[in-house]
Protein backbone atom coordinates (compact mmCIF):
# COMPACT_ATOMS: atom_id res chain seq x y z
CA UNK A 1 0.00 0.00 0.00
CA UNK A 2 1.61 3.30 -0.78
CA UNK A 3 2.01 6.25 1.46
CA UNK A 4 1.68 9.78 0.38
CA UNK A 5 5.65 10.42 0.80
CA UNK A 6 6.12 13.04 -2.12
CA UNK A 7 2.79 14.17 -3.00
CA UNK A 8 -0.83 13.96 -1.65
CA UNK A 9 -2.47 10.42 -3.62
CA UNK A 10 -6.07 10.83 -4.03
CA UNK A 11 -8.87 7.92 -3.72
CA UNK A 12 -12.45 7.49 -2.88
CA UNK A 13 -14.28 5.19 -0.85
CA UNK A 14 -15.37 2.77 -4.06
CA UNK A 15 -18.74 3.29 -5.05
CA UNK A 16 -19.37 4.92 -8.79
CA UNK A 17 -22.71 5.99 -10.87
CA UNK A 18 -23.79 3.11 -12.46
CA UNK A 19 -25.29 4.31 -16.20
CA UNK A 20 -28.70 4.10 -16.98
CA UNK A 21 -28.73 0.66 -19.02
CA UNK A 22 -26.63 -0.86 -15.84
CA UNK A 23 -29.24 0.36 -13.17
CA UNK A 24 -31.91 -1.00 -15.14
CA UNK A 25 -30.79 -4.51 -15.61
CA UNK A 26 -30.20 -4.42 -12.09
CA UNK A 27 -33.40 -3.16 -11.06
CA UNK A 28 -34.54 -6.08 -13.21
CA UNK A 29 -32.37 -8.82 -11.83
CA UNK A 30 -33.67 -7.84 -8.37
CA UNK A 31 -37.37 -8.08 -9.76
CA UNK A 32 -36.88 -10.86 -11.37
CA UNK A 33 -37.41 -9.88 -14.54
CA UNK A 34 -36.06 -12.25 -17.13
CA UNK A 35 -32.03 -10.80 -17.96
CA UNK A 36 -29.96 -11.97 -20.53
CA UNK A 37 -26.87 -13.13 -18.47
CA UNK A 38 -24.46 -12.56 -21.26
CA UNK A 39 -25.89 -9.04 -21.83
CA UNK A 40 -25.73 -8.40 -18.13
CA UNK A 41 -21.78 -9.65 -17.64
CA UNK A 42 -20.76 -7.62 -20.95
CA UNK A 43 -22.22 -4.27 -19.57
CA UNK A 44 -21.20 -5.07 -16.30
CA UNK A 45 -17.81 -5.09 -17.76
CA UNK A 46 -17.62 -2.26 -20.40
CA UNK A 47 -19.07 -0.10 -17.04
CA UNK A 48 -15.65 -1.16 -15.10
CA UNK A 49 -13.56 -0.30 -17.90
CA UNK A 50 -15.40 3.12 -18.56
CA UNK A 51 -15.52 3.81 -14.57
CA UNK A 52 -11.48 3.04 -14.59
CA UNK A 53 -10.55 5.49 -17.38
CA UNK A 54 -12.79 7.95 -16.20
CA UNK A 55 -10.93 7.73 -12.70
CA UNK A 56 -7.32 7.81 -14.09
CA UNK A 57 -8.64 11.16 -16.35
CA UNK A 58 -9.74 12.85 -13.46
CA UNK A 59 -6.63 12.25 -11.50
CA UNK A 60 -7.24 9.79 -9.31
CA UNK A 61 -4.18 7.81 -7.71
CA UNK A 62 -6.07 4.66 -6.12
CA UNK A 63 -9.07 3.73 -8.33
CA UNK A 64 -11.81 0.94 -7.97
CA UNK A 65 -13.85 -0.77 -10.08
CA UNK A 66 -16.62 1.35 -9.13
CA UNK A 67 -17.98 -1.66 -7.81
CA UNK A 68 -20.40 -1.84 -10.69
CA UNK A 69 -21.09 -5.41 -10.47
CA UNK A 70 -23.25 -4.96 -6.94
CA UNK A 71 -26.36 -3.82 -6.35
CA UNK A 72 -25.52 -2.37 -3.05
CA UNK A 73 -22.56 -2.24 -1.18
CA UNK A 74 -23.55 -4.96 1.55
CA UNK A 75 -26.76 -6.37 -0.01
CA UNK A 76 -24.81 -7.54 -3.21
CA UNK A 77 -23.72 -10.57 -0.68
CA UNK A 78 -27.04 -11.83 -0.69
CA UNK A 79 -26.44 -13.01 -4.63
CA UNK A 80 -23.13 -14.81 -3.49
CA UNK A 81 -23.67 -16.44 0.12
CA UNK A 82 -26.47 -18.35 1.02
CA UNK A 83 -28.84 -18.15 3.97
CA UNK A 84 -30.99 -14.72 3.14
CA UNK A 85 -34.37 -14.62 2.30
CA UNK A 86 -37.64 -12.28 2.91
CA UNK A 87 -37.20 -8.98 4.15
CA UNK A 88 -35.23 -7.33 6.60
CA UNK A 89 -37.15 -4.03 8.35
CA UNK A 90 -35.52 -0.93 7.36
CA UNK A 91 -32.87 0.40 9.30
CA UNK A 92 -33.83 3.44 11.52
CA UNK A 93 -31.42 6.19 12.46
CA UNK A 94 -32.03 8.28 15.19
CA UNK A 95 -31.15 11.68 13.56
CA UNK A 96 -33.81 10.78 11.20
CA UNK A 97 -36.50 10.38 13.43
CA UNK A 98 -35.59 13.40 15.32
CA UNK A 99 -36.71 15.32 12.32
CA UNK A 100 -40.25 13.20 10.70
CA UNK A 101 -40.14 15.79 8.27
CA UNK A 102 -37.22 14.22 6.34
CA UNK A 103 -38.09 11.47 4.02
CA UNK A 104 -34.79 10.22 3.27
CA UNK A 105 -35.27 7.14 4.24
CA UNK A 106 -38.47 6.18 2.32
CA UNK A 107 -38.36 3.16 1.26
CA UNK A 108 -40.08 1.73 -2.54
CA UNK A 109 -42.24 -1.05 -1.48
CA UNK A 110 -42.03 -2.40 -4.89
CA UNK A 111 -38.82 -3.67 -4.25
CA UNK A 112 -35.98 -2.80 -6.73
CA UNK A 113 -32.46 -1.57 -5.35
CA UNK A 114 -34.20 -1.06 -1.68
CA UNK A 115 -34.97 -5.01 -1.57
CA UNK A 116 -32.71 -6.07 1.32
CA UNK A 117 -33.45 -9.74 2.97
CA UNK A 118 -32.74 -11.39 6.43
CA UNK A 119 -30.93 -14.19 7.64
CA UNK A 120 -33.33 -16.88 7.71
CA UNK A 121 -31.14 -19.80 7.36
CA UNK A 122 -27.38 -21.05 7.96
CA UNK A 123 -24.91 -18.65 6.35
CA UNK A 124 -22.20 -19.97 4.13
CA UNK A 125 -20.45 -19.41 0.30
CA UNK A 126 -22.60 -20.04 -2.76
CA UNK A 127 -20.88 -18.34 -5.52
CA UNK A 128 -17.11 -18.65 -5.83
CA UNK A 129 -17.11 -17.03 -9.51
CA UNK A 130 -19.12 -13.28 -8.88
CA UNK A 131 -15.61 -12.59 -6.63
CA UNK A 132 -13.16 -13.89 -9.52
CA UNK A 133 -15.54 -11.69 -12.08
CA UNK A 134 -14.86 -8.39 -10.33
CA UNK A 135 -10.79 -8.97 -10.23
CA UNK A 136 -10.91 -9.79 -14.01
CA UNK A 137 -13.04 -7.24 -14.97
CA UNK A 138 -10.79 -4.75 -13.51
CA UNK A 139 -7.83 -6.34 -14.21
CA UNK A 140 -9.15 -6.00 -17.73
CA UNK A 141 -9.70 -2.45 -17.41
CA UNK A 142 -6.36 -1.58 -16.32
CA UNK A 143 -4.85 -2.55 -18.92
CA UNK A 144 -2.79 0.52 -20.98
CA UNK A 145 -3.27 2.75 -17.70
CA UNK A 146 -1.27 3.29 -14.77
CA UNK A 147 -3.20 4.22 -11.38
CA UNK A 148 -0.56 4.26 -8.60
CA UNK A 149 -2.71 1.23 -7.14
CA UNK A 150 -5.86 -0.36 -7.45
CA UNK A 151 -8.66 -1.87 -4.58
CA UNK A 152 -11.40 -4.04 -4.91
CA UNK A 153 -14.29 -3.30 -1.52
CA UNK A 154 -15.83 -5.58 -0.20
CA UNK A 155 -18.80 -5.70 2.56
CA UNK A 156 -17.55 -6.57 6.55
CA UNK A 157 -19.18 -8.67 8.74
CA UNK A 158 -20.38 -5.94 10.46
CA UNK A 159 -21.61 -3.92 7.32
CA UNK A 160 -24.08 -7.07 6.08
CA UNK A 161 -25.15 -7.79 9.69
CA UNK A 162 -25.93 -4.10 10.07
CA UNK A 163 -28.46 -4.02 6.82
CA UNK A 164 -29.33 -7.57 6.85
CA UNK A 165 -31.01 -8.85 10.49
CA UNK A 166 -30.90 -12.05 11.87
CA UNK A 167 -33.58 -14.16 12.38
CA UNK A 168 -32.06 -17.76 12.26
CA UNK A 169 -28.80 -17.28 15.40
CA UNK A 170 -29.34 -17.44 18.26
CA UNK A 171 -27.11 -14.91 19.29
CA UNK A 172 -25.79 -11.83 17.09
CA UNK A 173 -22.13 -12.69 17.67
CA UNK A 174 -22.78 -16.32 16.04
CA UNK A 175 -24.25 -14.45 13.23
CA UNK A 176 -21.12 -12.01 12.49
CA UNK A 177 -18.66 -15.04 12.68
CA UNK A 178 -20.59 -17.13 10.20
CA UNK A 179 -20.60 -13.76 7.40
CA UNK A 180 -16.67 -13.57 8.57
CA UNK A 181 -16.27 -17.59 7.65
CA UNK A 182 -18.28 -16.84 4.38
CA UNK A 183 -16.70 -13.80 3.12
CA UNK A 184 -13.04 -15.09 4.01
CA UNK A 185 -12.93 -16.61 0.61
CA UNK A 186 -13.73 -13.03 -1.12
CA UNK A 187 -11.12 -11.60 0.84
CA UNK A 188 -8.32 -13.70 0.41
CA UNK A 189 -9.23 -13.92 -3.38
CA UNK A 190 -8.79 -10.42 -3.97
CA UNK A 191 -5.45 -10.06 -1.70
CA UNK A 192 -4.34 -13.03 -3.76
CA UNK A 193 -5.26 -11.24 -7.14
CA UNK A 194 -2.32 -8.52 -5.79
CA UNK A 195 -5.20 -5.49 -5.50
CA UNK A 196 -5.80 -3.62 -2.23
CA UNK A 197 -8.64 -5.40 -0.26
CA UNK A 198 -11.21 -2.61 1.15
CA UNK A 199 -13.27 -3.82 4.03
CA UNK A 200 -16.24 -1.58 4.12
CA UNK A 201 -17.58 -0.95 8.00
CA UNK A 202 -19.91 1.65 8.12
CA UNK A 203 -21.06 -0.48 11.46
CA UNK A 204 -18.32 0.58 12.90
CA UNK A 205 -19.42 4.22 13.49
CA UNK A 206 -23.27 4.03 12.48
CA UNK A 207 -24.53 1.67 14.92
CA UNK A 208 -24.13 4.02 17.65
CA UNK A 209 -26.97 6.26 16.34
CA UNK A 210 -28.91 3.16 14.76
CA UNK A 211 -29.47 -0.02 16.76
CA UNK A 212 -27.81 1.57 19.82
CA UNK A 213 -29.16 5.08 20.46
CA UNK A 214 -30.57 4.21 23.21
CA UNK A 215 -27.95 2.49 25.14
CA UNK A 216 -24.38 4.37 26.64
CA UNK A 217 -21.56 4.49 24.98
CA UNK A 218 -19.71 1.96 26.86
CA UNK A 219 -22.58 -0.33 25.87
CA UNK A 220 -22.09 0.50 22.09
CA UNK A 221 -18.06 0.34 22.91
CA UNK A 222 -18.51 -3.43 23.69
CA UNK A 223 -20.59 -3.72 20.92
CA UNK A 224 -17.17 -2.64 18.99
CA UNK A 225 -14.83 -4.30 20.12
CA UNK A 226 -17.06 -7.74 19.12
CA UNK A 227 -16.75 -6.57 15.64
CA UNK A 228 -13.52 -5.30 15.07
CA UNK A 229 -12.97 -8.86 17.14
CA UNK A 230 -14.74 -10.93 14.54
CA UNK A 231 -13.15 -8.64 11.35
CA UNK A 232 -9.74 -9.28 12.83
CA UNK A 233 -10.74 -13.05 12.65
CA UNK A 234 -12.05 -13.15 8.95
CA UNK A 235 -8.93 -11.09 8.03
CA UNK A 236 -5.87 -13.14 9.87
CA UNK A 237 -2.89 -13.86 7.81
CA UNK A 238 -3.94 -11.50 4.93
CA UNK A 239 -1.69 -8.75 4.96
CA UNK A 240 -2.28 -5.57 6.51
CA UNK A 241 -0.36 -3.89 3.81
CA UNK A 242 -3.17 -4.91 1.68
CA UNK A 243 -5.95 -4.30 3.77
CA UNK A 244 -7.61 -0.70 4.44
CA UNK A 245 -10.73 -0.12 5.98
CA UNK A 246 -13.78 2.15 5.80
CA UNK A 247 -15.36 3.70 8.45
CA UNK A 248 -18.40 6.05 8.15
CA UNK A 249 -21.47 7.33 10.14
CA UNK A 250 -24.03 6.70 7.34
CA UNK A 251 -23.76 7.68 3.25
CA UNK A 252 -27.46 9.27 3.35
CA UNK A 253 -28.89 12.84 3.61
CA UNK A 254 -29.38 13.69 7.44
CA UNK A 255 -28.48 15.88 10.25
CA UNK A 256 -26.51 13.68 11.48
CA UNK A 257 -26.04 15.44 14.84
CA UNK A 258 -26.21 11.65 16.57
CA UNK A 259 -23.08 10.58 15.57
CA UNK A 260 -20.71 8.96 18.04
CA UNK A 261 -17.55 11.34 17.79
CA UNK A 262 -14.57 9.76 16.49
CA UNK A 263 -12.41 10.71 19.43
CA UNK A 264 -14.78 8.00 21.34
CA UNK A 265 -13.79 5.42 19.08
CA UNK A 266 -10.47 5.85 17.65
CA UNK A 267 -8.42 3.67 19.88
CA UNK A 268 -10.38 0.58 18.97
CA UNK A 269 -10.27 1.53 15.79
CA UNK A 270 -7.11 1.43 15.56
CA UNK A 271 -6.80 -1.92 16.78
CA UNK A 272 -8.10 -3.84 13.57
CA UNK A 273 -5.51 -5.48 11.28
CA UNK A 274 -5.30 -2.92 8.76
CA UNK A 275 -2.35 -1.05 7.01
CA UNK A 276 -5.19 2.38 6.48
CA UNK A 277 -8.44 3.60 7.56
CA UNK A 278 -10.39 5.96 5.71
CA UNK A 279 -12.60 8.00 7.75
CA UNK A 280 -15.54 9.97 6.29
CA UNK A 281 -14.48 13.77 6.55
CA UNK A 282 -17.06 15.04 3.90
CA UNK A 283 -19.81 16.53 5.75
CA UNK A 284 -19.37 19.30 8.92
CA UNK A 285 -20.16 16.68 11.73
CA UNK A 286 -16.66 15.13 10.74
CA UNK A 287 -14.67 17.32 8.65
CA UNK A 288 -12.92 19.03 11.61
CA UNK A 289 -11.55 15.66 13.34
CA UNK A 290 -8.67 15.50 11.55
CA UNK A 291 -7.23 17.30 15.07
CA UNK A 292 -7.87 13.56 16.53
CA UNK A 293 -4.56 12.74 15.14
CA UNK A 294 -2.87 15.83 16.82
CA UNK A 295 -3.42 13.47 20.01
CA UNK A 296 -3.62 10.13 18.80
CA UNK A 297 -0.88 8.28 17.26
CA UNK A 298 -1.16 6.07 14.97
CA UNK A 299 0.56 2.39 14.62
CA UNK A 300 3.84 1.68 13.00
CA UNK A 301 3.10 1.16 9.02
CA UNK A 302 -0.90 2.83 9.44
CA UNK A 303 -1.92 5.08 7.54
CA UNK A 304 -5.44 7.40 8.05
CA UNK A 305 -7.08 9.83 5.00
CA UNK A 306 -10.47 11.56 5.15
CA UNK A 307 -12.18 10.57 2.00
Amino acid sequence: MKHSTERILTTHTGSLPRSDNLVRLMLAKEQRAPVDAGEFADTVRGAVTEAVRRQVATGIDIISDGEMSKIGFANYVKDRLAGFGGRSKPLVARDILDHPDLTVFRRNEGGGRNFIPACTGPISLRDQDAVHHDIANLRAALRGVQPEEAFLPAASPGAIAQVMENTYYPTQEAYLYALADAMRYEYQAIVAAGFILQLDCPDLAMQRHVRFADLSLDEFRNHLRQSIEVLNYAVRGLPPEQLRVHVCWGNYHGPHHRDVPLKEIVDLLLTIHCGALSLEAANPRHEHEWAVFEQVRLPEGRSSFPD
